[in-house]
Parts: C-alpha cells; structure tokens; sequence
C-alpha cells in the first residue's frame, strides 16, 4: 500500500535554543534534525555520547548548516540531571523550546534508576520533572514552549498510588502507562503554574501514536535481547502500510505542539487518523486520565519529594 505523504510546515527559528532529550536516535533524533533545518540551535542532551556523535553526524549530513552540540545527561540519576542543570545555568542561554522526549519502554524485569526508583517512573517521570525544575530560570527567560511526550499508553491503567515503585507486584506495560500518566498530569500542571505564577512558559503535551521507532526494540540496557512481539507486530504493519505511523510521522505531534504559532499550553496533539495511532498531528481531547487537577496536584508534590528538587509556591 502507497503511504500519502504526511508533513507539516515549521516556521523559521533562527535565535532560538532548543533542548531536545532522547535526541540520540528515533523520534528524538527526527525533531532535533527538523529543529536544526527551520535554524535552531539544537542542544541534545544524550546518556550516550558516542551515539550521540553519530546522531550528529545523521543531521548535518542531511543539514550542513545545522548548529547542533551535545551534553551529558543520564535521565535516570538525580545527579546527572542536577549536573546538566549547573552546566546549563552557568552557560546563563535562555532556552525557547524544550521537547521532554526521552524514555525507556516495558523492561522485562523491574529495574531502578541510580536513585532507587522504579526504572520507567523514574527515567520518563522523574528525571524529567527534576529537569525542568532545573532549567527552570532558563526557560522563564526563554519564555519557552515545554512539549512533553507522552503516549498512547496514559490512556489506559492508572497510577499505582499506594505503590509507586512497583515493589510488591511489577507489572511493565502498567508501569510504563503509570510513568506518562504521570508526565501527562505534571505537563498540564505546569502550564496551570505557569499561568498561576506569571513564569511566562506554555506547556503542552504531545503523543507520538504507534510506529515503528526503537523504544521497543532489542534493548540490553533495560534487560531486552530482542525486539518485542508487539514490536515486531507494528513492523510488520508497517511494511503494509497499515494503520501504524513511521518514525517519519512520529514526530510531527511534538514538532507541531513545540513549534507553531497554533499550538497552545494545556493541550495534547497526536495524529488524527484511525484511532489515533497514525496521520497528520492535530489537537485531541486530553486524555480522561490526565484531567484530574487534585491527582496532578498530588503527583506534583510526589515527585518534588523523591525528586528532591522544588519549584516556586
């Protein structure tokens, strides 16, 4: 089957700084190239830097003119966002757009991050979270555009309020919906904050559908030695050109949701076709799972606490 293609426009962003997470490859690494070809500077944090330098290599090859560095930083320790934050402040830049894309997806086993913390929860919540509490006064000085990637996933399960951690019963494709429900309510929260508190960032959220990306292929960092079933399922489909997206098309909810003029603060974009898992990016009704201001009001205070980090009353 014959895929019509999908796109969207991208305004000139000449001037601006944009940090892109998870940028190393995937989606991440599709925004960052699309980022730099519209004139951003495009700051890509990575946890490794050696794919990170061939990341790279991929985007001025397609974009010689891209400005495009690299940073240190391991989502899943504190510490290595705490460090990145210092960096960043001292470099004293305002950011304009910052894409919190980056994730881990379903480990067999259950894991923890360098702090003690349920692996997902801890990378694709926490460590996110701490960041933008980090970077903060940059961002306010940018008057940024915060887009937070969440999925598919936060439409379905719940937060394991009396344990967060998974430690009595591991569940990974819970655990997973857990962590972006979690990311999906402090997005939203923030943008209430923001507002609240006159910090001058629109916040929003973004979902990339299903398609074949890498977070579910063979990853031995999280226990993985071969690509799921379900992964190998959507690529299948996707080699028929069928209800799924491509990494292609995977991006265009953030890049739309951190980009244009349209986009706006408190509102989720994802791809308009069938059931939402792949077509041209547009606003959709925000989850029921992420409406609640008295959850995200708590999983706020939650993750101040095990992210020992704070932002203003």
């Amino acid at each position: 089957m014959t895929r019509t293609p999908t796109d969207i426009a991208v305004p000139r962003l000449a001037g601006k700084l944009a940090v892109v997470t998870g940028a190393s490859d995937g989606v991440g690494l599709g925004l960052a190239a699309r980022l730099a070809a519209s004139g951003a500077e495009v700051l890509m944090p990575v946890r490794n830097l050696g794919k990170g330098e061939a990341a790279i290599a991929t985007i001025r090859r397609r974009h010689p003119q891209a400005v495009v560095s690299l940073r240190e930083l391991d989502l899943s320790s504190l510490e290595s966002v705490a460090a990145l934050g210092a960096r960043l402040r001292d470099e004293d830049r305002p950011i304009q757009i910052l894409v919190n894309n980056a994730g881990v997806m379903t480990p067999p086993d259950r894991q923890t991050t360098a702090d003690g913390y349920e692996l997902q929860f801890g990378t694709n919540h926490l460590g996110h979270f701490a960041l933008v509490a980090q970077l903060l006064p940059l961002l306010r000085a940018g008057r940024a555009r915060v887009t937070s990637q969440i999925s598919v996933a936060a439409n379905s399960n719940a937060i394991n309020w009396d344990d967060l951690n998974w430690e009595k019963s591991y569940n990974g494709m819970r655990a997973y919906s857990q962590s972006k429900i979690a990311f999906g309510l402090f997005g939203l929260e923030l943008q209430r904050r923001s507002q609240a508190g006159n910090w001058g960032i629109t916040s929003n959220l973004a979902h990339p559908g299903v398609a074949a990306t890498s977070l579910l292929t063979a990853r031995p960092e999280v226990g993985r030695a071969r690509p799921t079933t379900g992964a190998r399922l959507i690529h299948a489909l996707a080699r028929r050109g069928l209800i799924v997206g491509t990494s292609e098309t995977a991006l265009l909810p953030a890049l739309l949701a951190a980009t244009s003029p349209d986009a706006r603060g408190a509102r989720m974009y994802g791809p308009s076709g069938f059931q939402h898992l792949s077509g041209a990016p547009a606003e959709q009704t925000v989850y029921s799972r992420l409406r609640s201001t008295d959850d995200a009001t708590r999983i706020w205070q939650i993750s101040e606490r095990l992210a020992h980090t704070s932002f203003p009353a």
